[in-house]
């Protein structure tokens, strides 16, 4: 068993030469603790004088203190041991020797007044024989002690008991007050701090939705931005088709106006118009006397070259003359294979 479960007064009992000197030590220091108007120095002297035949072992000091903090158990337990390990006569002894302790100086404490009471009934002496054993040591008889919750206890010994009381009173009533005005400050400041804390969240929120709502304006400005944007790209992409057509147009127009003139200046100056077989070989790059062979090739080098397909990235004006070169190109060669 670790020796940290043992109480500093069974440790004094393991360690003890004799169990019941320790006991016996431990009750009259319990007395001698309760001596009104003594030092410590005057108790531990008095204890050994009259504790010097004991066979205990050990130092005063360790004793005193368990006295001191009032140990009841350890007072307990040490009677126990009296009372198991000692005759009626011993156990009349240590009353004997207790009552010696406590009226050295002819007077006996309020405190030990209950004690040796207390004591005697632990030691099975009887209240008679208590009685007895106190006239015999003090001349004096063992009269009842007096009762301290009675006005006239305090009276006699301590007049100022009263005033004290009020004085006690009045301080409990002011600490209380000011315990109660402190309550209320912390309260007030609690308060304040809970209103602070909930303006600065109002704030916080407050902040919040203006950051959302510039959010959302500044994303409607910039929705609003690129609609108006799209908007004109698609007016000037209108208009730039608006006046390729115009122009294409226009084109188109001095085109015809130029071929009408040159068909003009071709009738008015030009000789007679050759026959059709003439004019199908022409438009196929041919001269009179080409063989049937000959207009076929012919139709296959130019039907390559001045084919519609071929210029379909070009304006619609240039896919137009491509278009009428290639049905030119086609009618004359069918004119031909008819004709060989």
């Amino acid at each position: 068993m670790s020796i940290a479960r043992f109480s500093p007064f069974e440790l004094l009992l393991l360690k003890s030469r004799s169990q019941v000197d320790t006991a016996t030590l431990l009750l009259l220091a319990w007395v001698l603790v309760h001596r009104q108007h003594v030092s410590e120095g005057q108790r531990r002297r008095r204890l050994a004088q009259v504790t010097a035949q004991f066979r205990h072992g050990h130092e005063l000091g360790p004793v005193m203190g368990i006295a001191h903090s009032q140990d009841l158990q350890a007072i307990q337990l040490a009677a126990e041991v009296v009372r198991k390990e000692c005759s009626k006569e011993r156990s009349l002894s240590v009353i004997h020797q207790a009552i010696t302790v406590a009226t050295d100086d002819g007077e006996i404490s309020l405190a030990n007044h209950y004690i040796l009471r207390f004591l005697a009934d632990l030691l099975n002496v009887t209240p008679s024989t208590l009685s007895t054993l106190f006239q015999e040591l003090t001349g004096k008889p063992l009269l009842p002690p007096e009762d301290p919750s009675r006005d006239a206890y305090w009276q006699q010994h301590d007049p100022e008991y009263h005033a004290r009381q009020a004085q006690e009173a009045q301080a409990a009533e002011r600490q209380a007050k000011e315990a109660q005005a402190k309550a209320e400050q912390r309260q007030q400041a609690k308060t304040d701090k809970q209103q602070q804390k909930q303006q600065k969240q109002q704030e916080k929120q407050r902040q919040q939705e203006q950051a959302r709502n510039a959010k959302a304006r500044a994303q409607r400005d910039k929705e609003q931005s690129h609609r108006e944007k799209a908007q004109q790209e698609k007016a000037r992409r209108e208009q730039a088709q608006q006046e390729r057509a115009s122009r294409e147009r226009w084109q188109q127009e001095q085109a015809r106006q130029e071929e009408a003139r040159r068909q003009q200046r071709q009738r008015s100056s030009s000789p007679p118009p050759p026959d059709r077989k003439t004019r199908a070989l022409a438009v196929l790059g041919l001269t009179p006397g080409a063989s049937r062979t000959d207009v076929r090739q012919a139709y296959r080098r130019m039907a390559q070259l001045h084919h519609p397909d071929r210029f379909y990235s070009e304006s619609d004006h240039q896919v137009a003359l491509a278009s009428a070169r290639f049905q030119r190109i086609k009618s004359a060669y069918d004119y031909l294979m008819q004709t060989y």
